[in-house]
């Protein structure tokens, strides 16, 4: 059946189509960015093209099924239909099919150099490793599922509702906001580079042992063995073996120490992580609250390669809304200008990620959010609320967005990433 035209002259059209290839259609849509009713509109136009029907699709289950389509469209289908004896459903069931048939998913895009990005700022306690794991969860969601994300929401927007909301921290659940994407499917990789061991223990993996190998001694070059054997997967039944870490030691204490002695020190942590690059497309590392020689080997692995896009590599800054990440903020861009100007290297910013953040806690915050969006250069690029699903998933010691898949601190790691993606 059909109903009126809209105001985009388009005909409302109500049949049946199965879960399974109702899924599939929302699913590789979203992948190409194409509307459900132009792809519908276009597998109609192909079969109806045919010399006869395709093969026999499954429609056991069928369910309500709405769009869209040009006027007259639908009424040419049902006279086709009627020539070949194929019911409707049956009809619509292999338009479907066969638009996905010509219609393949789109490769994952895979570079030749690794991005490498740098989550740093040398305050302790601002959450870089929640940012740090929630960022590589997402990377590494499946291609082929749609995973609720926050988009197009505008900061200035944020900071007006919590201005006016005083409980939106907690209470910000406008549907508008939010849509079903696919997940990047990358290859990542996740480096605890903190000797305090919170990105190990939060993902419910064992620090290295003391007497064993370590990334530490890679970087000091005294190794015991392959850095890649030290490696261990991520949840792989949510992440399908894509989301990797690389474990940290509390050797890793004396990394200062014992870089003062390493020659060409600055890229002792490039040399380490090189001989794994080519299993990753994204290497994320969770930095330590120091603005030693740690940071240094940190900030030069993270600079722009010969060939690298602008953007792609660089370092992503976590600050909460309040005066000491100001503080500390200076200190580490400081640090970085330092780098760039003694060795004449190119180290882009990614953005600032405004973390914890919680407008119930009044002027300071919505004042100190405002001071951030304020900068500009770099930009604030996320901003992520102080939620209970993060501290829950940490007690748990599972990623969250296995966790709380849907929770809005999950969202909005997803709106995160692709933004700076």
């Amino acid at each position: 059946m059909s109903m009126p035209a809209t105001s985009n002259d388009r005909v409302k059209v109500v049949s049946k189509l199965p879960g399974w290839l109702r899924q599939n259609l929302k699913v590789r849509t979203a992948q190409l960015g194409i509307e459900i009713q132009t792809a519908v509109e276009q597998g109609i136009a192909a079969w109806c093209d045919l010399a006869s029907a395709t093969a026999s699709v499954d429609t056991g289950g069928a369910e309500s099924f709405s769009t869209f389509l040009p006027p007259g469209q639908w009424e040419e289908f049902r006279g086709i239909a009627e020539d070949r004896r194929v019911s409707l459903i049956q009809g619509l069931a292999q338009s479907v099919q066969l638009w996905l048939d010509t219609h393949p998913a789109p490769d994952v895009q895979r570079s030749e150099i690794p991005r490498r990005i740098i989550v740093c700022n040398q305050k302790g306690g601002v959450g870089k490793t929640a940012i740090t794991a929630g960022v590589g969860e997402a990377l590494s969601e499946d291609s082929t599922r749609l995973f609720p994300v926050r988009v197009a929401k505008a900061l200035a927007t944020a900071l007006r509702d919590s201005e006016d909301q005083p409980d939106s921290a907690e209470s910000d659940n406008d549907p508008l906001s939010v849509e079903k994407l696919p997940g990047h499917g990358l290859r990542v990789l996740l480096v605890d580079f903190d000797p305090q061991c919170h990105l190990t223990n939060q993902l419910g993996a064992a620090p290295l042992p003391m007497n064993g190998d370590s990334l530490t001694n890679h970087m000091a070059g005294e190794t015991k063995g392959e850095l890649r054997d030290l490696i261990v997967s991520v949840d792989e039944e949510h992440f399908g073996g894509r989301l990797h870490l690389l474990p940290a030691c509390h050797d890793a204490f004396l990394l200062d120490v014992r870089l003062s002695a390493v020659r060409a020190r600055e890229s002792a942590l490039e040399r380490a992580l090189m001989p794994l690059e080519s299993d990753y497309d994204v290497i994320i590392v969770d930095c330590p609250p120091s603005l030693g020689l740690s940071m240094d080997a940190a900030a030069y692995y993270g600079r722009r390669r010969d060939g690298e896009v602008p953007g792609e590599s660089g370092a992503l800054i976590v600050v909460q809304a309040e005066d000491s990440s100001a503080d500390a903020y200076d200190l580490l861009t400081n640090q970085i200008e330092d780098l760039r100007n003694d060795l004449a290297l190119d180290i882009d910013y990614l953005g600032i990620v405004v973390n914890l953040y919680d407008s119930r806690r009044g002027y300071i915050a919505t004042s100190s959010l405002q001071g951030w969006v304020d900068i500009k250069d770099p930009k604030v690029v996320g901003l992520i609320s102080d939620l209970k699903e993060q501290k829950e998933a940490v007690r748990m010691k599972q990623p969250l967005l296995s966790y709380a898949p849907s929770s809005q601190q999950a969202v909005a790691m997803r709106a995160l990433a692709r933004e700076i993606s």
